[in-house]
């Protein structure tokens, strides 16, 4: 016999992760215990920060980081996944999505350091290789090994990881519908308990306040959003975002001023909205429609905000 909807208690799970939050949305029968999936989830996102933050000097990341060139270094299994996958997205973008970007990161202040200007000066004359040529990762045998100087950062992609392993921790409890999400980065499976898709909103990007620019319907699907108005560092009076051009060393001179990806897993998604928002809005959607991705970019101008959309979801 069937539930009624009067059978269905809503649990709303939060916790601290990352630097920020993340959250889980579910339905399930009346006496349910909520609380082991609370402690499994706040788990499985504290491993991922774990193994790929840049902000702790123990992580495997890091230690990665500090290893030297032509070094074989192992690795735990869920890193190897995902530098596997930044090194292929890397490639499929034809380097607008580079994992090999820490110094430049850190340069600009956009990690546990303030913004140094000598190391801003070398960043941007820094002579790089896309990350994809010069990383080496053996993912069977859970080892990595640089063939070139490089700090590698996750921060495009780890997030959307994340949210993946949170969705494996709902369907391990055998929920049957949930919306879970670090932060922007959003994960929906199944529907809620009256048949319609989760419904989430795409952020409207204004530096100042929160509020919604579209609403999308999610049905066994990611979103994530790459954007200029969250995190940014300001240089003779012009806002520069946290997103870095690989081909330059510093953060994106001019691009969208948001793009957001819909995908089957968040960590595709997170990394391919980075990539589009380095490619922009123009040869982003290009590019977006050759991959066959769900995309939508926002740009500013003078009548406010200007929409490109590709794919069957934004189109």
């Amino acid at each position: 016999m069937s539930k009624t909807f009067t059978d269905l208690t809503r649990h709303a799970l939060n916790g601290p992760t990352m630097g920020t939050r993340w959250s889980a949305l579910f339905n399930m029968p009346r006496g349910f215990d909520a609380r082991p999936v609370a402690v499994a989830l706040a788990a499985a996102a504290a491993k991922v920060d774990g193994q790929m933050s840049t902000w702790k000097p123990d992580s495997d990341l890091m230690s990665l980081n500090v290893a030297g060139q032509r070094v074989w270094v192992e690795v735990p299994d869920e890193l190897a996944k995902v530098l596997s996958f930044g090194l292929r997205i890397g490639s499929l973008s034809g380097g607008a999505f580079d994992i090999g970007m820490g110094d430049a990161v850190a340069a600009w202040g956009f990690g546990p350091a303030p913004a140094d200007p000598t190391r801003i000066r070398t960043a941007l004359a820094a002579h790089r290789q896309p990350a994809h040529e010069v990383l080496e990762v053996d993912a069977v045998g859970r080892r990595v090994r640089k063939h070139a100087r490089m700090a590698l950062d996750l921060s495009g992609i780890a997030k959307g990881y994340a949210v993946d392993k949170m969705a494996e921790v709902i369907e391990a409890f055998g929920i049957p519908g949930a919306l879970v999400g670090i932060d922007g980065d959003l994960r929906a499976l199944g529907l809620q308990p009256d048949g319609s898709p989760w419904t989430v909103a795409v952020e409207r990007p204004d530096h100042v306040r929160r509020a919604p620019s579209s609403i999308l319907a999610l049905e066994g699907a990611a979103v994530a959003t790459s954007g200029d108005y969250r995190h940014w560092v300001e240089v003779a009076g012009q806002r520069l975002s946290h997103t870095m051009d690989p081909r330059r060393g510093g953060p994106l001179v001019a691009s969208p001023a948001s793009v957001t990806v819909v995908a089957a897993t968040c960590m595709e998604a997170d990394a391919w909205a980075t990539a589009l928002m380095v490619k922009g809005s123009l040869e982003g959607a290009a590019m977006a429609r050759r991959m066959g991705l769900d995309a939508l970019f926002l740009d500013r101008d003078e009548g406010g905000l200007r929409p490109t959309a590709v794919g069957r979801l934004f189109g």
